[in-house]
């Protein structure tokens, strides 16, 4: 197995969907099991794109642990820092959908969002060899609500430093996860000092730093790159001083889950194939950013993320199209 280019590192569950759009939490009949969690979404998307990745998180030694198990392993994703929790469950994540397929989160079902096997991975277990031949870590902020799971981002944190691996945090803000969403902002604004590149919303860039402006964020933060995604609405980017606003493709939407993820598959993609550098060219930066709007977009068509993810060929056909 070659040795990872990427290393993602956090949660890795099921989002139990609505089958009945437009229908509250209590009244829904049915629901289908679609694994996901944005880490892992991001690493099945890499390896789907040719980039070899490593995923890192806990997961239970439950059913659905070892289901989602057998779907890295399957896909081709490095599993040496998956580690497994022998009492916790596998999270579960209700998500009911409106009538246009938009998702929102509707909780754990019967359980505190602390009692997760995702909660408890160890520090002290990382893969270390790991962090020696990769050139990026890719982290969301979710895990930072756990005590056991902070201390473990935190650590890859230094690991990423050591080795010199860039790393790209992309925010994923859940205020569900959090059992103090106010104190969570705190934390995480202090925890995005440590990014090279950074990818959010725009409502996140709002609610962390009042604009949604990506050249006024990077020079808040001091980095080389920032993304700030807006769904349907496409993409204004901060690469290396080039700055601009890529539109959505037009698609049919089916399901909106992971576009995020496969659009963080699509960047890092191709700062592994053109090389880091690339960034300083206004004009391959604006193609790096299109890419990862095609990634995203084609992740819509289909419903689930990991199984809408599409491959290297399949974006390379669809970005013909729009030359």
């Amino acid at each position: 197995m070659t040795d990872p280019q990427v290393i993602c590192m956090g949660e890795m569950l099921f989002d139990r969907l609505s089958n009945q759009l437009g229908k509250p939490l209590e009244t829904v009949k049915s629901w289908t099991d679609y694994p996901g969690g944005a880490p892992a979404n991001t690493a099945c998307g890499l390896v789907k794109l040719g980039i070899s990745t490593a995923f890192i998180g806990c997961i239970g030694e439950d059913e659905s642990g070892d289901q989602l198990v057998e779907l890295l392993t399957k896909i081709g994703v490095n599993i040496t820092g998956v580690q497994r929790h022998s009492s916790a469950p596998t999270r579960i994540v209700y998500v009911v959908r409106d009538e246009k397929g938009d998702r929102s989160f509707a909780g754990f079902g019967d359980r505190k969002t602390t009692e997760f096997a995702d909660t408890y991975l160890q520090s002290e277990q990382l893969p270390e060899d790991l962090f020696k031949t990769a050139q990026f870590l890719v982290l969301g902020t979710l895990e930072l609500a756990y005590k056991d799971s902070k201390n473990a981002i935190l650590k890859a944190v230094e690991l990423a430093k050591n080795y010199n691996v860039k790393l790209f945090i992309d925010i994923n803000w859940r205020p569900m996860f959090w059992q103090d969403p106010d104190q969570a902002i705190e934390l995480i604004l202090n925890f995005v000092q440590n990014a090279d590149f950074l990818k959010l919303t725009d409502e996140e860039a709002e609610l962390l730093f009042n604009t949604i402006n990506p050249e006024a964020i990077a020079q808040q933060l001091q980095i080389q790159g920032v993304f700030v995604t807006a769904g349907e609405r496409g993409c204004s980017y901060y690469l290396a001083g080039n700055y601009g606003k890529i539109p959505a493709f037009p698609v049919n939407v089916t399901d909106t889950t992971g576009a995020g993820d496969g659009f963080t598959a699509g960047i890092i993609n191709q700062f592994c194939k053109l090389g880091i550098e690339s960034i300083n060219h206004a004009k391959i930066a604006e193609e790096i950013v299109r890419f990862a709007s095609a990634v995203g977009a084609l992740t819509t068509t289909k419903p689930g993320a990991i199984s809408a993810q599409p491959t290297l060929t399949e974006v390379e056909t669809f970005l013909d199209k729009f030359l």
